[in-house]
């Protein structure tokens, strides 16, 4: 097997962290013609090493900027946005009339896919955090916004939807939210569990899935749907395309100096943020 081309972006540095950046080319590899010295480009899966000031990657997986787009921007959405165009367009294909549970609205993730569902005609229930988050929610075209209480959330879902319950339930949540994600949804609803930020669910019982209605469920993770170069590229094609054409909307919370990382995780852990977070070299 052929070593991989590789191209440089400036000086290199040694970093075990980060799947995402952006930047300008300074060197390629022998064999490279995907991409040349100069231009602006970015990434959005492995190797590990995007907290640096430069670094070599494969050349196959850089995807080519437009010029009306930043290098910044295209850092802030790049990543999110493939998870949103798999989890929109491949998980499940969501549609005009689909009915939709989408967690973590004001977040990164979540403001895009509450964006892109919209625009493929979906009605979407938000969840947020907190009462502060739902004008935010509102704004991104919700149909309808919870402030997150797994308690009372399958009830509302059961009023929202006048019984009918949604077709599928996008979850980043884990162990707190698995429950009412499951009671959120129609017979032959489709679970999507995505993240597991307050811990990872418990284990699923298959006469459960049977006793709520023959439901589905599926873990889905990015780099499976990217695994190849042709399907990584035309998602982030995808990503572009969708950006360009207003569908969706990069947003970045904070910028920080590459070497305030540890400031930028402290913030990112308290909850502060809301949308993406850049370093800068």
């Amino acid at each position: 097997m052929e070593a991989p081309m590789l191209c440089a972006f400036r000086k290199q540095t040694l970093s075990r962290l980060g799947l995402e950046g952006a930047g300008r080319v300074t060197a390629v590899g022998a064999g490279v013609n995907h991409v040349q010295a100069g231009d602006r480009v970015a990434y959005a899966t492995g190797p590990l090493g995007a907290y640096a000031s430069g670094r070599l990657y494969p050349a196959e997986r850089l995807v080519k900027l437009p010029d009306d787009l930043s290098c910044e921007d295209a850092a802030a959405i790049l990543f999110k946005g493939i998870t949103a165009q798999y989890l929109l367009k491949s998980t499940y294909s969501v549609g005009l009339g689909t009915s939709i549970l989408l967690y973590g609205v004001a977040g990164g993730v979540g403001a895009i896919m509450a964006q892109w569902a919209k625009q493929l005609g979906a009605f979407v229930i938000g969840v947020v955090s907190k009462a502060a988050s739902v004008p935010k929610a509102e704004s991104l075209g919700c149909d309808a916004v919870m402030v997150f209480n797994p308690d009372k959330l399958a009830s509302e879902v059961g009023r929202i939807t006048h019984g009918r319950m949604v077709d599928v339930v996008y979850d980043p949540i884990g162990r707190i939210s698995f429950e009412a994600s499951l009671g959120s949804l129609r017979p032959r609803g489709l679970m999507v569990s995505f993240g597991a930020s307050s811990g990872v669910p418990a284990a699923v019982e298959l006469a459960t899935l049977n006793a709520k209605g023959s439901l589905f469920l599926t873990r889905p993770s990015l780099a499976a749907h990217t695994a190849s170069v042709v399907e990584y590229q035309q998602r982030a094609q995808d990503v572009l395309h969708a950006v360009s054409s207003g569908v969706i909307t990069p947003h970045i919370w904070g910028r920080y100096a590459l070497s305030d990382a540890v400031t930028a995780h402290a913030d990112l852990e308290s909850g502060r943020t809301s949308g993406s977070i850049i370093l800068r070299p």
